[in-house]
């Protein structure tokens, strides 16, 4: 164990990019901290909210509940000293909580919207009772209360209560019963309920936040990444959950060799890891040499197509069902504001968390949009092919190639190659490849999809897109007559 003395320069302004000349560079005791004492001695010390287990020699472990120091703040990693053992280094902001503030409290959540608190509530860990309070989206000052209840008309559900603010600091949610802190509002309803649906029971149960990835840490050897089970395998290659550097749980999408060329896969790669976003799986680092690994957050709960043939997935109620699609959408309106197509958005590429949030993945075929297309009369059709439009629901994707502007679409239906003549296409590409997922969400799965019927789309004429319907595999096509009205 090293000592700091105060000429030594060794400490890191930020995570990754400097190292100290000692082995344990994370376990030296502080020098006296020059810097100007605050009124408020307690400013800077934070609870441990989370257990922390180092990945490198710069990081400092602690325990949940431990009190630190905090010496200097730098993004998501804060140097810091631990109060424990007296040990120095870098530490994940989310896991640690201001002290002597509400964050400290297990029950509160600090910035969470309405909805993300019946998400959260609702998910698997959480029972009748579950509780947190947050601060109100609606009123400054105010918070809510929000307990998950449970009833057998409408099942599992979340109730909302406001808690007011009284002139002389306290709280009610009940103006017959006021309280001096919001801790003691909470104790007293974990006694009785007092008129709420249900008497506060444990606090809401949430995963620990995903650990910071250091921003330097992008092209790394793969020996840091050691792989223990495979969770799947496609054309291009397999997906593995492993552990970076021994301590952090990740995804490993390996590429077979001659897949993509690396410089290649690395112009795309620096673009897909632009996108980010809480509806996104989150794209730490990359392998470039061949073969290529793509290392990402790893979702406990795997895609969202094999989630749904699980035991859990099919106690899934339409309720849920559809907050799960919401959450898709989102991810897919980030990407259209950012003017990026995804191309292969199905269930299969869609992962699911333990606390059941929806995360979109596989960004490989992503292309970002130069230019928009716009409609003018006096320029030609430009031909465009699309090669087959009926293929199952749960193994292929459909209009991904469908561009904007004056076209000429060519699709096939029944392997019978058709033309159709337009003078506008539909406007968001996106939006009939957001309902594609919407159809994996059926009990049965095994579908055929087949272009129903094509309209004009102008601002003189009726306004319409592309419909399509699902057949059993079963069911006959439209004999060829059908398809070329279809196509006219």
């Amino acid at each position: 164990m090293g000592c700091a003395c105060s000429d030594q320069k060794h400490r890191k302004e930020s995570k990754g990019h400097e190292h100290s000349n000692s082995s344990n560079s994370n376990k030296f005791h502080l020098s006296r901290d020059h810097r100007k004492q605050s009124n408020n001695l307690d400013e800077d010390i934070v609870i441990a909210q989370y257990d922390f287990q180092p990945a490198s020699d710069s990081d400092l472990q602690f325990k949940k509940g431990d009190r630190l120091k905090i010496i200097k703040e730098t993004g998501e990693w804060w140097l810091a000293k631990s109060l424990v053992t007296g040990y120095e280094g870098f530490i994940p902001s989310t896991y640690v909580a201001r002290a002597h503030t509400m964050e400290v409290e297990r029950w509160f959540f600090k910035d969470m919207s309405r909805r993300d608190t019946e998400r959260l509530l609702l998910a698997p860990g959480n029972k009748p009772g579950a509780f947190l309070v947050r601060e109100s989206e609606t009123t400054k000052g105010a918070f809510s209360l929000s307990i998950r209840d449970f009833s057998p008309e409408h099942g599992d559900v979340v109730k909302h209560y406001k808690i007011r603010s009284l002139d002389n600091g306290g709280y009610y949610i009940s103006p017959s019963t006021t309280f001096s802190s919001l801790q003691e509002l909470v104790k007293y309803y974990s006694r009785t309920a007092d008129g709420l649906c249900q008497r506060l029971g444990n606090p809401c149960k949430t995963a620990a936040p995903q650990r910071p990835w250091a921003q330097d840490e992008w092209e790394i050897p793969r020996e840091t990444l050691k792989m223990v089970k495979k969770l799947g395998a496609g054309q291009f290659g397999e997906v593995w959950m492993g552990y970076y550097k021994n301590s952090q749980k990740v995804a490993i999408k390996t590429l077979k060799e001659g897949t993509m060329e690396p410089e290649a896969f690395l112009q795309e790669a620096n673009l897909m890891k632009q996108l980010q976003h809480e509806r996104l799986v989150k794209l730490y680092a990359v392998v470039t040499k061949e073969p290529i690994y793509i290392v990402t957050e790893y979702m406990a709960n795997g895609s969202f197509l094999d989630f749904l043939k699980t035991d859990d997935g099919h106690k899934l109620k339409l309720p849920k069902l559809i907050d799960m699609a919401a959450q898709i959408a989102e991810g897919m309106a980030f990407i259209e504001r950012k003017n990026y197509i995804h191309r292969d958005l199905r269930a299969a590429n869609i992962l699911v968390s333990e606390t059941l949030h929806c995360k979109i993945a596989d960004f490989g075929l992503a292309r970002i949009i130069e230019s928009e297309y716009t409609a003018q009369e006096d320029r030609p059709p430009a031909p465009v092919n699309v090669s087959v439009m009926h293929l199952r629901a749960d193994s292929a994707t459909v209009s991904w190639e469908v561009p904007e502007g004056d076209i000429i679409i060519g699709f096939s239906i029944s392997q019978q190659r058709m033309d159709g003549k337009m003078q506008r296409f539909i406007r968001e590409v996106n939006t009939t490849s957001r309902s594609c997922v919407l159809w994996d969400l059926e009990e049965e799965t095994d579908y055929i999809i087949q272009v129903q019927s094509i309209g004009l789309y102008g601002e003189s004429q009726a306004s319409k897109r592309i419909h399509f319907r699902t057949l059993k595999k079963t069911d006959r096509f439209p004999s060829n007559s059908s398809n070329q009205e279809l196509a006219r």
